[in-house]
């Protein structure tokens, strides 16, 4: 058995792989590539195309294809055989240069907001080299970029790498006035921890919701849910720690250093988190890590859930994108060091992150923002949909005594003690942790936790690089043309402290009085979906990404487009599933039930006369439901039917939060209740506790 050194990074083409099979000369091109943002030249990209296929085909590849992230959320993928003809019959194995860095997949039935009509066929798929390529089941996949013919970004890594291109331009700017002249290049940071759930596959197969739609659309609680509070980190089961197991060994091959592994509060609820990567790298890993737990899955006889909200009245999923910001030369500029009171340098870009999240908290929220998140933000397992900072009382009274001109008094790190003399006495953290917090401090990084479990972490990096590289342009604009740096300095995040101290907020998140509060302090509550996408196109969000290139006018209209036709989608496909579940097998099931109460009711009627029975007053109720249901299908049917007619998509979006959404719910709570009130061998689909621990 091989130890995981060994197998560690085996199917990547990696540097390191590289290294050892490429000509000096072609290896300094690619690493100025990787490391500067420079163009490979054509010849290079030849011999690294040549290598790469010899490398493949010795690992078993015999087909390679240009991976790529398109707006749908997932991954896409072609695959072009190695294979060509030659003139004597045979064949030989072919991999040009022009194969490597270019393809050119069917663009027509990919979301596009507009971009492209149906009949225009024509994308093209660019190769990232800062994106190594890998092997996935005998396929050599090459990370790629998705554009359309005219050029505009069809996909989420574009947009993501020039938000990286826009920060680490004016990041540079600013650590030059520290001095900082041999940092040549800023790159963003990401660790996102991922929550899913594993459910067994016959429960699974056997709920139409879970296999339409990723969650249940139906479940009466079960008597045993979280309350007893006995899953989070607890003991793994045994088939949970085997899927587990073969799941680090399928990312490790692929170099995805995935490192901690636990129980989450629900039943049936895990989380995996990475250690850190670069925000492109770590996006393609996130990506390749949801479509592994999938597939690993499957060969365990399990299902990988990766909806947000899978199961209502448990906590839903989600994924936290710890972000940071780090130079070629190794430091975290997120790092405070043992004195962040007198590290200036630190302090100005914590100020840049705040002022960025403050100025584009709508941004922030919309980031996201899908049918599914709309379910999680606000209850209590995730923040609110009230975009605020948590920075811990440090560094709090920090910016206190800064935004008043007051000496900082420094405090000495109390050691924490428990009252054991074996154990050893520790220093006690600055700051506590704070679950409740949208966007909070975390020692050298911001931990965004509003994430959906199943989105992509692209749109939320992009929002972010984007809106701090706002920041950091407006004080290098600020601090270059002045003639006295350390009193502008000083006066500068004063100044921004001042001005967006309202975004900071260390309390209590879950709290109806935060949100009385926060509206007092003018911060946004977009609660849904089209309530935040709405504040999408407005001009300040529109100059922002068109200033810095990240997007141009026409893709953020695109964009807008695409997020309202996959919320109304979204739900329609959950709504029709509604009532198909309803008409073919919840009212048929308890309408049999009825009739067996009825038929019971009256033999014993026969024999024991009018005396109140368990069959009478259990029919009595159960009549009432099934009424009250069959109401809420009729109405439920008629506003989908209402919903198709409708062609404005931002009207049809409001319908589906307003309308639809309010029908589902009236079905939902009438079949729910029958579900408590028929007789187990009467009801069509596994229950909830049926679901929920079934895995041993």
């Amino acid at each position: 058995m091989r130890d995981t050194a060994e197998i560690f990074g085996e199917n990547v083409f990696s540097l390191s792989v590289m290294k050892e099979r490429l000509p000096k000369e072609t290896f300094k091109e690619v690493k100025a590539a990787i490391d500067n943002g420079k163009r490979l030249p054509e010849d290079a990209a030849g011999v690294v195309a040549n290598e790469m296929k010899q490398w493949a085909i010795e690992k078993g590849a015999t087909h390679y294809t240009h991976w790529f992230q398109p707006m749908t959320g997932i991954t896409s993928e072609k695959h072009d055989s190695f294979i060509n003809p030659a003139d004597d019959g045979n064949i030989i194995l072919r991999f040009s240069g022009k194969e490597l860095t270019q393809g050119e997949p069917d663009a027509s039935s990919f979301p596009s907001g507009g971009l492209r009509a149906t009949f225009e066929a024509r994308g093209y798929t660019a190769w990232d080299p800062t994106s190594y390529a890998f092997i996935k089941e005998g396929v050599l996949c090459i990370p790629t970029a998705f554009c359309s013919y005219g050029g505009e970004a069809l996909d989420k890594k574009i947009p993501l790498l020039r938000s990286m291109e826009a920060l680490n331009k004016q990041a540079l700017r600013v650590l030059k006035l520290f001095g900082n002249e041999d940092v040549t290049s800023v790159k963003t940071t990401v660790g996102p921890e991922q929550e899913y759930f594993l459910i067994d596959e016959k429960g699974y197969n056997a709920r139409r919701d879970l296999i339409y739609t990723g969650r249940t659309l139906f479940g009466a609680p079960p008597p045993k849910g979280q309350q007893m509070e006995d899953h989070y980190f607890g003991v793994i089961k045994p088939r949970v720690q085997a899927f587990m197991k073969d799941l680090n060994d399928e990312l490790w091959k692929l170099g995805i250093m995935a490192t901690t592994e636990h129980n989450e509060v629900a039943p049936s609820q895990h989380e995996l988190a990475p250690i850190f990567a670069t925000t492109n790298i770590a996006t393609d890993h996130n990506q390749l890590t949801m479509e592994i737990m999938k597939k690993v899955a499957q060969k365990h006889g399990l299902v990988c859930l990766l909806h947000e909200k899978p199961f209502a009245g448990v906590n839903g999923s989600g994924k936290h994108n710890n972000w940071s910001m780090s130079t070629d030369t190794g430091a975290n500029l997120l790092e405070p060091g043992d004195t962040p009171y007198e590290n200036a340098q630190f302090l100005l870009f914590l100020t840049a992150v705040i002022k960025a999240v403050d100025d584009y908290q709508d941004l922030m929220r919309i980031s996201v923002a899908s049918a599914g998140n709309d379910h999680r933000l606000g209850a209590n397992e995730a923040p609110p949909a009230v975009i605020s900072i948590f920075l811990g009382s440090e560094l709090n009274d920090i910016l206190e005594a800064i935004e008043k001109d007051e000496p900082y008094g420094a405090k000495e790190k109390e050691l924490l003690k428990v009252g054991v003399h074996v154990l050893p006495k520790f220093p006690k953290d600055s700051t506590d942790r704070n679950r409740t917090s949208p966007f909070a401090f975390t020692g050298n990084k911001f931990e965004f936790r509003m994430l959906g479990s199943a989105a992509s972490v692209a749109l939320p990096n992009t929002v972010l690089n984007t809106a701090v590289a706002e920041s950091l342009k407006q004080f290098a604009d600020k601090l270059e043309g002045a003639s006295d740096f350390t009193t502008a300095l000083h006066d500068l995040i004063k100044e921004e402290i001042k001005a967006h101290k309202r975004i900071i907020f260390n309390g209590n998140g879950y709290d109806d009085a935060w949100i009385e509060e926060a509206a007092r302090r003018g911060l946004s509550n977009l609660r849904t979906t089209p309530d935040a996408v709405a504040h999408y196109l407005d001009p300040k969000n529109v100059a922002l990404f068109t200033s810095h290139k990240v997007y141009s006018e026409i893709e953020m209209q695109s964009r807008h487009e695409v997020f309202l036709e996959k919320y109304t989608k979204l739900i329609d496909i959950e709504a029709k599933t509604m009532l198909e579940m309803a008409k073919q097998d919840i009212l048929p099931a308890v309408s049999a039930y009825s009739s067996e109460l009825a038929s019971n009711l009256m033999a014993k009627q026969e024999i024991l006369g009018s005396a109140p029975s368990f069959e009478e007053e259990t029919l009595k109720e159960i009549s009432n439901d099934l009424a009250s249901a069959y109401d809420a299908y009729k109405a439920l049917e008629s506003a989908v039917e209402k919903s198709s007619s409708i062609d404005d998509l931002v009207a049809k979006a409001d319908f589906f939060k307003d309308d639809i959404l309010s029908s589902m719910t009236s079905l939902r709570e009438s079949c729910d209740k029958l579900e408590t009130e028929t007789a187990a061998d009467y009801w069509p689909f596994p229950t909830y506790g049926d679901l929920l621990f079934a895995v041993r």
